[in-house]
């Protein structure tokens, strides 16, 4: 049998740009988390939240390693404040989301997810001046190619990370994504999905598996 699902506790988290609504859902409330999951959601201007299920699938990965989630809304999106900042300020808002979590749970280590615009909104904030020490990234999709996507200008994290890339992407250019992240030293690990989309319809279970495969081992590392 499954474990409940945790509670979902809104929470208002102090955006650069405005208040961020937010949920924080743990699944051993009241203990001492050895980490805790920020995950960022899809492009603002395409329908993406922090409700999506994307983004829901790799917060309760987390949950099932007994890990707390704290998943928000960009600015202008939901009942968070602000308008979108081609980006920019999105970085802004996920290292808002970080200290947060940082303040709720001062011991634990920070695992950083995203997911298409999220993912590179994640991958950019973890090497980002004041994100602090992050143990481990991942990023699903990341929307690479364009703008604030540019191969060209993003710094490599030097934390254990991995990319997963469905290799049927109708929405990014997913071979870009699987080009890049193969030549890139040190490599992340690369999970590329045979027969995937850019939402994972359908296969929602295998990302969840490889998700889980890489939080769950400890020492874990760039391959």
């Amino acid at each position: 049998m499954s474990s409940p699902l945790p509670r979902a506790e809104p929470v208002v988290i102090a955006g650069p740009a405005g208040a961020l609504e937010a949920v924080v859902e743990d699944p051993a409330p009241g203990s001492a988390p050895r980490a805790f999951l920020v995950v960022c959601h899809p492009h603002p201007l395409h329908g993406g939240t922090m409700g999506n299920k994307v983004v829901t699938t790799l917060a309760r990965t987390a949950h099932a390693q007994g890990i707390p989630s704290l998943r928000f809304n960009f600015r202008g999106v939901g009942a968070s404040e602000g308008a979108f900042d081609e980006g920019r300020g999105e970085i802004q808002d996920a290292l808002a989301a970080v200290a947060f979590g940082r303040q709720r749970w001062p011991d634990a280590s920070l695992w950083l997810a995203g997911f298409s615009f999220g993912g590179v909104v994640a991958l950019r904030a973890s090497t980002t001046r004041g994100v602090g020490t992050v143990e481990k990234l991942v990023t699903v999709a990341p929307a690479l190619g364009r703008n604030f996507g540019s191969v060209r200008d993003i710094s490599i994290p030097g934390c254990p990370w991995m990319v997963v890339q469905g290799d049927a992407d109708e929405v990014i250019d997913g071979a870009l994504v699987i080009d890049w992240a193969g030549q890139l030293d040190p490599a992340p690990r690369l999970e590329v999905l045979p027969g995937v989309g850019h939402f994972f319809h359908g296969h929602l279970p295998a990302l969840q598996a490889v998700v889980a495969d890489f939080l769950g081992d400890p020492q874990r590392s760039v391959p």
